[in-house]
Formats: C-alpha cells, structure tokens, sequence
C-alpha cells in the first residue's frame, strides 16, 4: 500500500519538514537578529492517530550553553537497512516570534573595591541563559496557542488512513505532514528474509522495495554463503533467486511480490504471516564468524609442505652481509639444495628442479630477485622473512601454506564478495558507502579470509583481461579496507600512507594502491608529483602490467574519496564495456562543464594528473565526446569546429569521504 503524499502549509518561504508520521526532529532556531545569547529551540511534534484530534503534544528545550552555536541539526534514525540517516537542517526562526525579556536578576550589593571573578559569575551567566530559553519556549507555545485560538488551523482529513491532520500556519513556515503508510506503522514481530546472489537486478529491486518501506530484512546472499544454496533448494524447489520467505513460509519472487502490492494484498499478507514471533524453522540468520553453513572448506594441502617445514627447521637462517648490503634472514641455496637432496634420497637435478618449484609457488624468494632458484652461492629468503611480509595487510603472523588456488576462481569469488558488500551496506547509487558497518560485517571477515589465499597465488595464469579485472576490483577493494582500517586521508602525510603503505602480498610481492595503479595499470609510469616509477628494472611485477595502457582505468577506481568515481567491480567477461560505462557516468555526473560564451571547458583533475595517458588537451575533448550526452557532445563538437581558442579549467578535487 503506498503511502499518502505529504501534505503542505506554505507561509513565507522557510520550511519544516516533518516526516514518517510521527514527526520528529524539527528544529526551530532564533536568527541573529534577535540577540547573540538565544539558546536554540528543538521541538518535537507527534501527531496523534486519534481520528478527532492531532496536535501538538510536546515542546522540548534543547539549550546550547555559551556556544551560541549558529546551527542545530537533529538527527532522525531510519528503521532501514541501509545504513544511512536523514539529517533534518535547522532552520532559523522569523522575527514574528516574540522576544523574550530576561527575567530580573537580584544584583548584590557590593563595595566599590570589590570585584566578580570570572568563576564566581560562571553559575549566574548559565542560569540566565537557562532562564531565557524557558521564557522563549513559553513564548512559542503560547503563539502556537493563539494561532489555533484564533481559527488559523487547516484540518486535512484522509479518509484512506481514517485519521485527520491539523497544520498550524506559523509565519514564516512552511509544515509539511508526511503520514505514514499502513506498512509502516504496522509492527512486525516475525521476520522477512530474503534469498540473493550479486549482480541481479530483480534482487536488487526487492531489496529497493524493503528499504524504501522501511521494512526491516534479512538477506542471505549465497554468493557469500555458498552453502546455503542448498537450502534454497530444499525450501523452494528451484534454484532462481530472489525468493522471500515471511518467518518461515514462502512468499515467492519479486514478480509475486509486485502482484501482492499492486492488487493492495500484500499488507494484509504481512499481517497474517508476520504478525507472529519467527519459528525456529525460519532460514536461519547467518551470525558473524559462527555460521553453521559457513563456506571453510578443509584446505588442500601443499604438496611440498613437507619439505617446506623441514626446511625452516634445518637450515641456518641469519643476517648477512651480501653485495655491501646487510641482507636479513637469509639462507644459501647450497645449504637448501643439500637438505632436499637428502631428505628425498634424489640426484642433484631434481634437487634443483624442487627448490625451483619452491620458488614458483612462492615459498622461498631470491634476495635480489634475480633467479628463482640456481645452483650456485645464491641466498634466498623464506617468504614470511621478506621485510615487506610484517607491513600487509593481508598477512597473519604466518604465511597461508594451503596449495594456492585457482587465481580465476579468487578473482570471481573476491568481485562477487565485494559486489555483495556494496549491495548490502552503499546507497543505490554507491556514492554513499557505510565502512563501519561493511567493518562489522560477516561479509567483509570472509573477504578478510579471501585475501590470505592471495598470498601466493600465481597471477601468470590470469588472461589479460582476467588481470585487467583483478586488479581494478583488487584496488577498490583495498581502498575500502584501507579507510576501515586507518581513514580517510586528511592532508598530504596521510595520502602518502594511504595510497603508498597500505599494502597486500600478492603473489608472494607487496602490492600498495600506488603500485597497482601506476605499476601495474598504467604500465610502470609515474604517479603525479613524483620522480621515479614504481618499478625498478627488472621488477617481477612488470609482467603483469598490460602492453598498453587504457585511460578508462581512472574511471573505474575508486579511493574512497567525493570526486572519485563511484565503487564498483568488474567481470573478466565484460571489464572493457564495464569501464565505457564507468567513463560515461563519471562524465554525465559533473566531471566535465562547457560554457560556449566563455569557450571554456571545466575538467576534471584527474584527467590533469594523468594528462600523459590521456594526450593533449584538445585530442581529450574528442575523446571526452565518446562518453557525453546528445547536448555536451554537440557543444564540444561547435567548439571544435569553429576554429576558435578554448579555455581549460580543471576543477578541485574533493578529498573528503564518500560517507
């Protein structure tokens, strides 16, 4: 059942917006005008659903000390499950109120020689103030009073709700009464579950539907909970989600659910299905970090993590002094060689062709980097003994030495993780998302585990647009565990850390969000202000970088900041027309402006920091045209066309969070 649009009183040109039937939250405030020691006014109204009367129950005081602060916002909390609150803006009051006087103050009589002291005169100064603002809100309600003494009312009456609705006009106020809907203010005692994967769109508008009524849900997204797919199974009988159970009876899918709401049955469903406590027999509510179902299948065992751990136990690891340089934790690779060969009871060829598997599989690393593994006096170091291994964040006290995964099966399951995380806690449009609660969440603790298996995965198995895909979810999935885990960067110090020390071993190599940007995704170029390029000659890394370098690649990451775009991750499948569709809405949304009187084109900075990938000026506004609505593309086209002088401005980039 929709709910009744909201109904309006204009007078002046201020507002109150009141919602959700028991309007709350408004906030009047005393302008300037009227004196800088007013204390602000918040008042709560509740409207009675009696079908005779609806008024004004209550006036709260709410008194700002000393502050005299110039703005009070109230917040009202949502029901929802997003995660997100609206903020009620506090509004300054008109002159049509009336001034308060102060009430009279008994002086003490004191001698000429004596004199207040700032702490004796602290007690006095706040009760006046106190005083004054219970002066003011006698004030306001006895003018509240008078407006209805005096016929000035306006009573609506919605037969549809069988209530009435009194709006009092106060000038200089705009009231608007948004009445709840029936499903609103119904009470749920059971529960509403709902079965999801990622990327479906009829999931994602059954979840639109439950938040927009405000009704509480749980979602069991079996991308996330694999096993509970077959539970799925053995409640509905199929396979296809969404399918929406109310406590524990099926209620079916979202073309179900639109028959019910279009034909006004589904409240009186809800009633009768949700009216009682949810049975046990219900789909359980998946609990953080003790699921039942949860998806820790046995890991399979390492097949040299026999030899791995007599190893660490054998050879003499120490600190030593190589090539002028103190290289810590390192063994020789003779003294490795001679282990192996003894412990498999093998000739000096497979001895050798074993420790190069040990390095394949990352288990061991050369300490320069220039061979997997030679015969020969080489040292090497064991992966957890690497100097970068302590500083990643996907590093527990030890190295996972599970046999390593299938680097397309991680890439899948991590965008699938991830892309479940933005359903559940980002605003539809993801220019919102809600870190502490992804930070709380049981989707993000698996996506945690998910990261260990990156540890020594093998990224050479990896297509090149499997790897174009990777590592663009990979970056915005460690911008968002960036920002849980120390902030959003405030000034140039934290942007250094942020986008520099934050770090993951992939691969057995550490990955920051610089490096994955500029090294991998840009082809080793340097990051903007600096002097020298990620990589080093003869980096492992570079491998993986592609041959050439795709400017929309700035369109598809995100680092948690306002004029970045929008969080999202890619399929494998679809990566090059994914991010077409990343450029064409960042562009739509503001990244570009034309002024054809000034011939003047603002840009956005980015495309300023990377000016080398996108070209010269004029080449990026005939590029731009690909992704700009019928209008700006024919505006950019005249200015192209005619020959004339066009003026770039670059537009400020907003570092705040996209909270």
């Amino acid at each position: 059942m929709n709910p009744e649009p909201p109904k309006d009183v204009v007078v002046d040109d201020k507002k109150i917006n009141i919602s959700n039937g028991d309007v709350n939250g408004t906030v009047v405030k005393l302008d300037d005008q009227l004196g800088a020691g007013f204390s602000d006014v918040e008042m709560k109204k509740i409207i009675s659903e009696k079908k005779e009367d609806c008024s004004l129950n209550s006036v709260e005081v709410n008194t700002i000390g000393e502050s005299n602060a110039k703005e009070v916002n109230h917040q009202i909390q949502s029901n929802g499950t997003n995660g997100y609150n609206n903020y009620m803006p506090a509004i300054k009051a008109q002159a049509h109120f009336p001034k308060p006087q102060p009430p009279p103050q008994p002086q003490p009589e004191l001698e000429r020689s004596q004199s207040v002291s700032p702490a004796e005169s602290m007690p006095s100064i706040g009760k006046y103030i106190k005083d004054r603002s219970t002066t003011l809100s006698a004030a306001i309600i006895k003018r509240l009073s008078s407006l209805t003494e005096d016929g000035e009312d306006f009573v609506v009456k919605n037969d549809s709700l069988n209530l009435e609705v009194t709006e009092i006009k106060i000038p200089g106020v705009k009231v608007i009464v948004k009445l709840k809907s029936e499903d609103e203010r119904f009470d749920l005692k059971g529960r509403i579950t709902f079965f999801s994967r990622s990327n479906c769109r009829d999931c994602t508008a059954v979840r639109k539907f439950f938040r927009e009524k405000r009704l509480p849900y749980v979602e069991i997204n079996i991308d996330v909970f694999p096993k509970r797919a077959k539970e799925l199974v053995e409640r509905t009988g199929k396979s296809e989600v969404p399918q929406i159970f109310f406590n524990e009876k099926l209620l079916g899918g979202l073309v179900t659910l639109n028959s019910l709401r279009n034909s006004g049955e589904l409240d009186k469903r809800m009633r009768e299905l949700l009216s009682q406590k949810c049975p046990d027999g219900a789909p359980k509510v998946p609990v953080y970090g003790f699921d039942d179902d949860e998806d820790e299948e046995e890991e399979e065992k390492d097949d040299l993590l026999g030899i791995v751990k007599l190893l660490r136990q054998s050879l003499p690891i120490q600190d030593r002094l190589i090539k002028m340089k103190i290289v810590k934790n390192c063994f020789a690779g003779d003294d490795m060689l001679e282990v192996i060969i003894h412990h498999l009871d093998c000739g000096r060829k497979k001895g050798i062709e074993t420790g190069r598997q040990l390095a394949q599989k990352h288990f061991i690393k050369h300490v320069f980097g220039e061979n997997d593994f030679e015969e020969g006096r080489h040292f090497y170091r064991f992966l957890e003994h690497e100097p970068f291994i302590t500083a990643c964040f996907n590093f527990r006290i030890s190295v996972n030495d599970s046999a390593p995964k299938s680097p397309s099966f991680l890439a899948d399951k991590l965008a699938r993780l991830m892309t479940a995380i933005l359903e559940a806690y980002a605003s539809d449009d993801r220019h919102h998302v809600d870190y502490y609660r992804i930070g709380k969440s049981e989707e993000f603790r698996r996506y945690l585990n998910l990261t260990r298996d990156l540890q020594r995965v093998d990224l050479q198995l990896l297509s090149p647009d499997e790897r174009l895909a990777f590592f663009l979810n990979l970056y915005n999935a460690m911008a968002i565990h960036a920002v849980i885990t120390i902030g959003h960067p405030e000034g140039i110090l934290d942007r250094r850390a942020f986008f520099g020390d934050f770090q993951y071993v992939i691969g057995g190599y550490p990955y920051s969000l610089s490096v994955i940007q500029n090294g991998i995704l840009r082809n080793n170029r340097k990051s903007p202000y600096s002097l020298v390029r990620p990589f080093g000659n003869g980096d492992r890394r570079l491998k993986f970088a592609p041959a050439k370098v795709n400017p929309l690649i700035h369109f598809g990451l995100c680092n948690g900041t306002r004029s970045s775009p929008t969080v999202r991750f890619f399929t494998a499948q679809g990566v090059e027309g994914e991010l077409r569709g990343a450029a064409r809405e960042y562009f739509q949304n503001g990244a570009i402006e034309i002024n054809l009187d000034k011939r003047t084109v603002s840009l956005t900075r980015i495309i300023k920091w990377f000016s080398v990938d996108f070209g010269q000026e004029k080449d990026v506004l005939r590029w731009v045209m690909n992704y700009l609505d019928t209008t700006r593309a024919g505006l950019l086209t005249h200015l192209l066309s005619d020959g004339g002088p066009i003026h770039f401005v670059y537009q400020d980039y907003d570092w705040a969070g996209n909270l």
